[in-house]
Order: C-alpha cells, then sequence, then structure tokens
C-alpha cells in the first residue's frame, strides 16, 4: 500500500481504510500561499514506509481504535475525521500530538477554536486545521477557462468551496498568531497548514476545467438528476448502495454479501430498487457502485450523487450569489 486506499487496497478495517485514506489521500487544494501551506501527516519516504506499516499492524487488531471511536456517539463526517487524525497523532510513528481542539477565548467569548498542535520529528511546531469537505460541481461546463471554486456547492446549498477557504484562510489558519493563544498556553511559533481533503462531483457526462485552485489529483465521483438515474446506472454497475455520511471518506471494500447480516446484506440493491428507496428524499443522496471480486468482495467502483430533479437550477443559483 504506497497511496491512499482504493477499492483493491489490502486493508480491509473500515476505520483503518478510512484512516490510510485521511493520510495518504492526494489534497483538494493545491497549496494557497503565503498562508495556506498544506499539511504533511507524512513528510518523508521513511515516515511513509513506516506508517503503512502501522496502518497494516492496526488492520490485523483494530479493536484499539474501535473503542476510541465507540467511546462518544459520532454523526458528523468531520469529527469523525478528527477523531481517526487524533488516533493517529497519538499513537502512529510520524508527527505527534501535542493538543487538540484547542479554544480561542477573549473575556468569555468564543473566538474559534485550532483543530490540532503537532510537533515533528524534526521538532517543528505545526498548526493544522482539518476540513473534509464533498462538493457538487455546478456551474457550467466551461471548455475554454478555468472554472470557479464558487462553483462547488455542498449538496444541501448551506456550503461554498470558496466561502469555506477563504474562512480557513482568513480566519482558522490565523488563530495560532493571535495573543489569546500565548496566553491558553501554547506559546509558538506554530506554523498553520492546512488539511483539506474530500470528493469533487461533476455531473455525468460533463468535465470542466479545474480552478487553479485544485489539486488535478483530487477525488473525483459523479452526479445525475433522479431522472436521469435509472438511464444511468443501467449502463454503470448491477450493485448499488446508499452511503450513509460516515461512510463518504475511503472507497468502500466488503464482505461477501453471503458473510454479512440480513440487515447490511439488504441495503446492497439494483437501480430501480435504489430508486424506490431514495424517491422520498428532498436533498441529494450519495450512493456507490459495487463489483464484485474473484473472492465475492464487494468493491466499490465508483460513487455520487442523486439529485432531484429541481436541484441543478438552485444549485446554479446558489453557485452565482
Amino acid at each position: 500500500m504506497a497511496a491512499a486506499p482504493s477499492h483493491n487496497d489490502p486493508l480491509r478495517d473500515p476505520a483503518v481504510r478510512d484512516l490510510a485514506w485521511l493520510l495518504l489521500s492526494p489534497d483538494l487544494l493545491r497549496p494557497q500561499l503565503p498562508v495556506g501551506v498544506l499539511a504533511n501527516p507524512v513528510e518523508t519516504p521513511q515516515q511513509r514506509q513506516a506508517t503503512v506499516a502501522w496502518l497494516r499492524a492496526l488492520d490485523a487488531a483494530p479493536e484499539p481504535l474501535h473503542r476510541d471511536l465507540s467511546a462518544t456517539r459520532i454523526t458528523r463526517l468531520g469529527r469523525y475525521a478528527e477523531r481517526l487524525l487524533g488516533w493517529f497523532l497519538q499513537h502512529g510513528p510520524a508527527a505527534q500530538l501535542v493538543a487538540a481542539g484547542v479554544p480561542l477565548r477573549r473575556a468569555g467569548v468564543t473566538l474559534g477554536e485550532c483543530d490540532f498542535l503537532v510537533q515533528t520529528h524534526e521538532g517543528a511546531r505545526l498548526h493544522w486545521e482539518l476540513a473534509v469537505k464533498c462538493y457538487l460541481h455546478a456551474g457550467a461546463a466551461r471548455e475554454a477557462q478555468a472554472g470557479r471554486l464558487a462553483d462547488y456547492v455542498g449538496p444541501n446549498l448551506k456550503d461554498r468551496f470558496d466561502i469555506k477557504l477563504a474562512h480557513l484562510l482568513n480566519h482558522q489558519l490565523p488563530l495560532s498568531a493571535r495573543e489569546e493563544f500565548v496566553l491558553a498556553g501554547y506559546a509558538g511559533p506554530w506554523t498553520p497548514q492546512m488539511f483539506v481533503k474530500g470528493w469533487l462531483f461533476y455531473r455525468h457526462g460533463e468535465t470542466p476545467l479545474d480552478p487553479l485552485e485544485l489539486d488535478p489529483a483530487h477525488g473525483r465521483g459523479w452526479w445525475v438528476t433522479r431522472g436521469d438515474w435509472l438511464g444511468f446506472a443501467a449502463a454503470h454497475a448491477r450493485i448499488w448502495r446508499v452511503l450513509p455520511r460516515l461512510e463518504w471518506l475511503a472507497p468502500r471494500r466488503v464482505a461477501a454479501l453471503e458473510e454479512q447480516g440480513d440487515d447490511e446484506r439488504a441495503s446492497y440493491v439494483d437501480a430501480p430498487t435504489l430508486a424506490v428507496q431514495t424517491s422520498h428524499q428532498h436533498s441529494p443522496v450519495m450512493v456507490a457502485a459495487f463489483v464484485e471480486d474473484g473472492a465475492g468482495h464487494l468493491l466499490e467502483r465508483s460513487r455520487g450523487f442523486i439529485v432531484p430533479d429541481d436541484w441543478p437550477e438552485q444549485a446554479r443559483h446558489y453557485a452565482m450569489q
């Protein structure tokens, strides 16, 4: 395993696969200098090799990670990612955790919270801001010019990539340079870095040019309208499943259907059944296509969103605001 988990990666445990994806998958963004330096949890080839070995050992005995994750109820994807990264920083072979979730307050008012303070083996003191985002491209498929980051919108139209990046650069990353941070007991200097992972989804059949801010290697998926779903799905895959929010990180790899419990097995369906299952949804739903390998395991082939038929127009309007 030299890179982030793919469907044919040897890692089996879902949480370990998610952690490996968080550490090793491509960033969504290029560096946004001078402020937006990218975090790198494995800085050297030796650290990468050690991290891969550590992940394989954890995959063979993941129970301590499972106990940590189950200690408190996790419902948000960002919180799940924070817990995974925090586990690595506490137990992994690379950068080590100094503090997590450090609040900054002035006169009783919370100004913000620093996600992670870490120290590398070389002694560098880093302030990491973590974000895991899934955005759908809602703009026109411009072919002659790079797109706009504003064209990437959250599925529920309450988030936009350009707004998130501006908040990250202008508010979150500068927190560790504030006087209140020193008063909180974490004297610097700290080097702020952004840790931005995720997936970007494009309307099936469209290939717009990437905005300059994006890493060309970023994770990609598709989206289709509910009206186009059956035609798209029939040509794409036989087995489908709705992906719950906490399964939005690494590509999924699961046991053969006959090895799963009744409830889990019943969640893998054909495209018409999935259409019925999602017909009551008033917002986009992430789904994944699966294929079987020679041993009967189900491997994620691709992922994307089924969106309501009126969503594209609403999303274009939101992107232009």
